[in-house]
């Protein structure tokens, strides 16, 4: 039986963009899910707007008083986001934007209009005929609206900021139907909740985002034996730092443990965005000539941004196995870089009996380079108060059985308790919580310091009194009530 709710939405957009249970546009959403724990969730039916009209339409009609039943609603772009009910409402509507997916370049070629739907490697293929790129996201299929409104890590961040400072202006449906623009002039104060604020303030439908001249990009992956975590430590200690850092280098480090093939190792993965033809970066010689464990690592490449970021699904295939991520900030000086290992290393005990477990634990950097770029104080991040360099650790397992899944979870969560704690020890800890890697029990906006808090408060009473996008979008990270 179809409910009067999902009548209304068929009567306003027609069958074909309402996709009902048990039909083939219905399974073929479910199956376009990342995670298998977001493929899991079963709404009242799937809408397809085509239009920024069609979004306003729906909006509209969910929250209108006249509606005999209140359903809540979830919005979706790429279908990124791993945990269940981020991208998705359990009997609820679920807002699928792929179809808002038009990627033009501007006249001048300085910015291109993205819409929320589109994956960041459709904007890499088109932008590279004309030279160019833009500070996006690092895998195929990650969706520019799944990104964007969290931070924004890139390959490119510390030579042109992260990706929610490259957005020059929004293009808003907010919880009354209405359609706004927002950018430096008109509504800034909602161009800067949005460039952090997740989904608490409308659905953005398009981003207008800064493009710059782009060639090839050298990368690389290698393993270590653990035997050389000292030294591990030791270097990236260094080249973290905010004084050594090369602006286009890029990179993470970390460990990985395979069940399935009995192995421990340390990981590196090495970007560089500007390479001399025929040269491996200087910038990372001491990494380079660390001992390899040589039938696992990879060799140098030499590619466009776009086959890149293709090239990353391999290493997590949609639904291939279960996912999650949950993640912690602090200083990577070398004692918590070593202190990162034993935490990890103390782990393992916990998801030893896990089938099919990949438990992996990286660190990547986050240098005044890249926040402080771009008009740092233009995001409601919290981080244009620091000044050093920072790094964003995280644990990013994958597993078989979602039976393990609490295990898992639990994990995860002491892991990450046991980081913050070491930190805290060492002097290293900060609140700052990456909201594109957050796992749903973290309190990501209250790590954005007060202030802000407050003034995304203020922008949800402009623009949002009735908390439509707080009481009726349940997934995401919400802004905490005042008083809390």
């Amino acid at each position: 039986m179809v409910d009067k709710t999902v009548e209304a939405l068929i009567a306003i957009l027609g069958v074909e963009k309402v996709f009902l249970p048990g039909g083939a546009q219905y399974n073929a959403s479910l199956s376009s899910y990342f995670s298998p724990q977001a493929a899991a969730v079963h709404p009242a039916c799937f809408v397809a707007p085509q239009s920024v009209a069609d979004v306003s339409a729906v909006i509209t009609s969910l929250t209108s008083r006249n509606s005999h039943e209140s359903h809540d609603f979830a919005v979706r772009a790429g279908g990124h986001t791993w945990f269940s009910d981020a991208n998705s409402a359990p009997g609820g509507v679920t807002i699928d934007l792929r179809g808002l997916n038009s990627i033009k370049l501007s006249a001048d070629k300085s910015t291109v209009s993205v819409g929320s739907g589109a994956t960041w490697d459709a904007v890499y293929s088109q932008l590279e005929r004309e030279g160019l790129s833009v500070a996006g996201g690092r895998v195929a299929g990650v969706g520019v609206g799944d990104l964007a409104l969290g931070g924004g890590i890139s390959y490119f961040g510390p030579r042109e900021g992260l990706t929610c400072n490259q957005v020059t202006s929004f293009e808003v449906v907010l919880a009354n139907g209405s359609v706004v623009v927002a950018d430096e002039k008109q509504n800034a104060d909602l161009w800067w909740g949005l460039r952090g604020g997740s989904n608490n303030f409308g659905i953005v439908t398009r981003f207008s985002l800064r493009t710059f001249e782009q060639g090839l990009l050298w990368s690389i992956l290698t393993l270590n034996p653990l035997t050389e975590v000292d030294n591990q430590a030791r270097i990236y200690g260094e080249i973290m730092a905010a004084d050594n850092y090369d602006v286009n280098a890029s990179f993470l480090t970390g460990w990985v443990f395979a069940s399935q093939h009995g192995v421990s190792a340390t990981l590196n993965q090495l970007i560089y965005t500007r390479p001399a033809e025929g040269e491996t970066p200087a910038f990372y010689k001491p990494i380079l000539e660390l001992p390899a464990v040589s039938s696992m690592s990879a060799t140098a490449t030499v590619a466009n941004m776009s086959t890149i970021a293709q090239n990353a699904v391999a290493l997590q295939k949609p639904q291939a196995a279960r996912y999650m991520t949950a993640t912690t900030t602090f200083v990577p000086t070398e004692d918590m870089i070593r202190a990162t290992y034993e935490a990890f290393s103390a782990s393992l005990s916990l998801v030893q009996g896990v089938a099919g477990i990949m438990w992996a634990v990286s660190i990547e950097p986050l240098p005044p380079q890249i926040y402080k770029r771009s008009g740092a104080d233009n995001n409601a991040l919290g981080l244009s108060e620091h000044h050093g360099s920072l790094a964003i650790g995280l644990v990013s397992p994958s597993w078989s059985d979602a039976g393990d899944d609490e295990v898992v979870y639990g994990a995860a969560r002491s892991l990450m308790a046991d980081i913050e704690n070491r930190a805290k020890k060492l002097g290293a800890y900060n609140r700052y919580i990456y909201l594109d890697y957050a796992a749903p029990w973290q309190e990501v906006i209250k790590g954005y310091g007060e202030q802000n808090v407050k003034k995304l408060q203020e922008l949800r009473k402009r623009v949002d009194p009735g908390k439509v996008f707080t009481n009726m979008v349940k997934g995401g990270f919400k802004i905490p009530e005042e008083g809390h």
